[in-house]
């Protein structure tokens, strides 16, 4: 099992309004929901482990993750509100976000909220967006990862957020830490750019993260490009495979999606374990990274974050 850590939240999409109205759709979401679910749908077993809300919102989320078969028992359920986060999406389909989330479900669990002990299934974490930077919750999935390190795969996606996280700073002190503990990275171009500056070398701020020698550190650092495709960054040297030509509907869970199916598809072909994913060949990463620009390109011709399931990612590649 792969378990997810992070927010489950309500998404609220606006549309174009020249009235005193604002149309406007609530979806559940949150990034790291999205991935729970994507990897459901491709076939892994997943596990998600996030605050979540007794309210309205709060029980239709737990019920989307149990109907699409992702387990819960390691979520707490609390009386706080469940997070909001409104949506507004630009001309070329790429989604800005305004979050309500002070004092909410998603962020306020602490390390006593955090399993005792894990089974054996779990053979990964994934911890990812702004619940690994805000408080008391980041310092507590923190924890988790430094107690879990070594014994399980520990992915990280930083899906950096500025609205929520106005320090960057002190963002990157504590993506630092995590990034000490953490096996695989998956970042997109604009993570990176928001995270150290826009005038930042992308490709060695991604060489950066791997690990030195035999030093701790990720030992994969995969960076997505939108419509370029990804690049994959080991210590051996980088792989790239191009993207796939999809007409956009929008670009909301594409990310999610590509983290997802990372990691889905290196479960299904015997690689989810820090010595596997160190000894991956560039034969397996190319085809590792192709799945995943396949999954999420299937995303991007959707509305919203409509993650694909392994039988369509399998058509697109055939």
């Amino acid at each position: 099992m792969i378990l997810v850590c992070g927010e489950a939240l309500v998404d609220l999409f606006l549309r174009p309004s020249e009235g005193a109205d604002i149309p406007a759709r609530a979806v559940a979401g949150g990034s790291p929901f999205n991935v729970a679910i994507g990897l459901a749908r491709l076939g892994a077993a997943s596990g998600f482990l996030g605050g979540l809300s007794t309210d309205a919102f709060g029980q239709h989320l737990a019920a989307m993750l149990a109907r699409e078969g992702v387990a819960l028992d390691a979520s707490p359920r609390t009386g706080r509100l469940t997070t909001i986060s409104v949506v507004a999406t630009g001309p070329d389909g790429s989604p800005a976000y305004a979050f309500h989330g002070e004092g909410k479900a998603d962020r306020m669990l602490t390390e006593a909220d955090m399993p005792a002990a894990l089974p054996d299934a779990v053979s990964a974490l994934t911890f990812g967006s702004y619940t690994l930077a805000v408080e008391p919750v980041g310092a507590a999935y923190l924890a988790l990862a430094r107690r879990e390190a070594g014994r399980r795969v520990i992915s990280l996606d930083p899906n950096v957020r500025p609205t929520v996280i106005a320090d960057l700073g002190a963002w990157r002190v504590r993506f630092g830490e995590f990034l000490a503990h953490a096996t695989m990275v998956k970042a997109s171009d604009e993570d990176i750019a928001l995270g150290y500056g826009h005038d930042a070398d992308i490709a060695a701020v991604a060489r950066g993260w791997l690990a030195k020698g035999s030093g701790a550190g990720p030992k994969l650092v995969v960076v997505t490009r939108g419509p370029e495709g990804a690049t994959a960054f080991t210590a051996q040297g980088e792989v790239s495979v191009p993207g796939r030509k999809v007409a956009v509907i929008d670009t909301v869970g594409a990310g999610d999606t590509f983290h997802a199916a990372l990691l889905a598809r290196l479960e299904a072909t015997g690689a989810l374990s820090q010595a596997a994913i160190a000894a991956l060949s560039r034969d397996e990463i190319e085809d590792v990274l192709r799945y995943a620009v396949a999954a999420s390109s299937i995303t991007c011709s959707r509305r919203g974050a409509d993650l694909p399931t392994g039988a369509e990612v399998a058509s697109v590649l055939a």
